[in-house]
């Protein structure tokens, strides 16, 4: 089995002393895995950072043996934040998102296309919220929809609104989060709602089907604080 695709970098550990095993999501093929044999020579690793886009030549006996890819670089997105840690480090949580959230080789062109809409949304001086967004998104395109207005009661408390969870827990959801304005918020605000996120997503979609929950989400979250 032999093709050529675009992908971006999910997730790369070391195979031997010259190669690694990479995870991509590509374009046409979804989410694939294979070996790149001299990949930790000084040519290629420096452009094997999570989350760049890289052209793919893969090769493979059968589909039921691991390939191997022959790795080209096409534009590398992580070096632009190296100086950045809080959007390097949602790079690194947003593609190990994409990574345990995502089907076998199955390919998924909204997927594929929220992953290029991701590095728009970093260049926003709203990033972090349009970033919450994004993750709402991706639950919804792997078939987790948060339809927060049927979830919530709108209520006026001292002349404001305040939107409050139908559930026993009665809980306060952030305003932004149903209202979908493009306001400025306060990080106290960003945080509260990537909580509440961070909640369903923990007991929606990680617990049921046995998957930890990510430390790169964990660490992004921390670093914001």
């Amino acid at each position: 089995m032999n093709w050529n695709d675009k992908g971006f970098l999910l997730s790369k550990h070391k195979y031997n002393e010259n190669s690694l095993i990479a995870e991509f999501f590509t374009q046409e093929h979804g989410k694939i895995s294979g070996i790149i044999f001299g990949g930790t020579s000084n040519k290629i690793k420096n452009y094997l950072q999570i989350g760049n886009k890289i052209h793919l030549e893969y090769n493979s006996k059968s589909e039921n043996r691991i390939g191997y890819f022959k790795v080209e670089i096409i534009n590398a997105f992580s070096p632009i934040y190296f100086e950045d840690p809080k959007k390097l480090s949602c790079i690194l949580s947003a593609m190990n998102l994409i990574r345990i959230l995502s089907a076998e080789a199955q390919k998924n062109q909204k997927l594929y296309d929220l992953i290029k809409n991701f590095y728009q949304i970093l260049q926003d001086e709203n990033w972090l919220k349009k970033y919450i967004f994004w993750e709402l998104n991706l639950f919804r395109e792997i078939g987790f929809q948060l339809d927060l207005k049927n979830l919530v009661e709108k209520k006026i408390v001292n002349n404001q609104v305040k939107y409050i969870s139908k559930s026993s827990s009665k809980k306060e959801i952030p305003i932004f989060l149903i209202e979908k304005n493009d306001n400025k918020e306060e990080l106290s605000v960003l945080l509260e709602g990537l909580k509440f996120i961070s909640d369903f997503l923990e007991k929606t979609i990680l617990k049921p089907n046995n998957i930890s929950n990510p430390i790169s989400r964990l660490q992004f979250i921390n670093m914001l604080k």
